[in-house]
């Protein structure tokens, strides 16, 4: 019997005797590493009176004392790393708070905590199903991420967000905030792309916020995440897939938080997938053509204009809607008393519709879809004509109709009309967009 039972103590032993030795491993690289903190932080230390060597019995005592509280703050700190790695629940928490406020204070401490290895141990308190832990470890994390490089890729290489929720259940609006603040400093990431950012759970979890969100802050930090990951071309896909275009349009039209929106859709309309998605959005282009005569908000002017011209471009059905909504007159008046910006890019516009299906089209200006979906074939002389009647028609009639009115605003009747009549009657020819 003997024998049968004596393998199983030895193995017994041995593992506590590997376990033992890995924890002690382990407190010696603390230790270490806590012991070069400290001798790096005492090689200068200036007299208070900024003479070498005077002082007195008074600057000593003043030096022991902060070496008196440095050492008790280190010595906290190495307790609450142990803490955080060995102990119980209620242990990792009051250690993650401690960890917390010493993070505040510099940004060398919040590099040397992650050197001890605090964020992994704080990444799986994040996935705690107990609400006021998991918010305790994304106060701790969005503190240690302030302005580390170093510490983002660790906490993504931790699988930080494969541990976002998909939909936020959690009412407090400041709970929402700080979630979405950490997830903002991660995805600073998102253009080095060092780690590759997974996005297949973060899109949709923003996206579940700014569905049901009213308050213009969190919407805020939401919309800026969302244009640090549309930055990256390849995530287009998955954000229109969870229906970023639909929410991003609606936003637009809200005024605090549209020219963030813009920005966002602005970088998927450079892409194919999201370009479709704006041409068969419903609210296209009228909800742009609307936020185009906001004059006191220049710049979500010129990002509504940006739009509408990436979609106009070699695309004689878009501009077709454009025209059946009435964007001439919109656009007339944005050449009028729009920003720099904007004005370049509305007389851009309309030279385009000024130009549309004329017969001596050169092969570099604006649009060509017309040529392009016919193959080479030359485009019919009656199209020609009606296209010119319909488009001096149109022209025509809103300078008519909108002119006095508009010149009567700009404050310069003769000067403004001869700068658009100028602009519009020159021939302006790129090859690409005026970005």
């Amino acid at each position: 019997m003997s024998s049968l039972t004596s393998p199983n103590a030895s193995t017994v032993h041995t593992t506590k005797w590997l376990y033992a030795r890995r924890k002690l491993r382990f407190f010696s690289r603390i230790r270490r590493l806590l012991l070069h903190v400290k001798a790096s932080r005492k090689e200068y230390r200036p007299s208070d009176d900024g003479v070498i060597g005077g002082g007195g019995k008074r600057e000593e005592g003043v030096v022991m004392e902060r070496e008196e509280k440095s050492d008790g703050g280190w010595a906290v700190l190495q307790k609450s790393v142990k803490k955080l790695h060995f102990g119980s629940w209620e242990e990792k928490e009051a250690a993650a708070m401690e960890i917390k406020t010493v993070a505040q204070l510099d940004l060398k401490r919040r590099k040397s905590m992650a050197e001890l290895g605090v964020i992994p141990p704080l990444v799986s308190m994040f996935g705690s199903h107990v609400a006021e832990r998991r918010r305790l470890a994304v106060q701790t994390l969005v503190q240690l991420a302030n302005g580390s490089y170093t510490n983002k890729a660790l906490m993504v290489e931790a699988g930080l967000l494969s541990k976002f929720p998909e939909k936020m259940d959690i009412l407090e609006e400041s709970t929402r905030q700080e979630f979405v603040q950490l997830l903002f400093s991660i995805t600073s990431l998102a253009n080095a792309q060092l780690p590759a950012i997974n996005t297949s759970r973060i899109v949709p979890f923003l996206v579940s916020i700014l569905e049901s969100s009213t308050n213009n802050d969190t919407r805020e930090l939401c919309l800026s995440t969302l244009h640090n990951l549309s930055s990256v071309l390849e995530n287009s896909g998955i954000l229109v897939k969870n229906g970023a275009v639909t929410i991003l349009l609606n936003l637009s039209s809200v005024r605090e938080v549209s020219d963030k929106a813009l920005a966002v859709l602005g970088n998927l309309a450079v892409t194919l997938t999201g370009k479709k998605a704006l041409e068969d959005s419903p609210a296209m282009p009228e909800s742009l053509i609307e936020i185009m005569t906001w004059e006191e908000s220049p710049k979500s002017q010129e990002l509504s204009v940006y739009i509408l011209m990436i979609l106009a471009h070699q695309s004689s059905i878009q501009r077709e809607k454009m025209a059946k909504a009435g964007i001439v007159p919109v656009l007339l008046e944005v050449a009028l008393l729009g920003s720099a910006l904007a004005q370049k890019r509305a007389l851009k516009l309309l030279q385009w519709f000024k130009d549309e299906r004329q017969s001596r089209m050169g092969p570099h200006s604006g649009p060509q879809m017309r040529r392009a979906a016919t193959m080479g074939s030359p485009v019919h002389p009656r199209e020609v004509d009606e296209g010119k009647r319909l488009m001096k028609s149109i022209v025509k009639q809103s300078l008519y109709k909108n002119m006095e009115t508009i010149t009567r605003r700009a404050n310069g009747e003769g000067e403004s009309s001869a700068r658009l009549k100028a602009a519009l009657v020159s021939s302006s020819s790129s090859k690409s967009l005026p970005y």
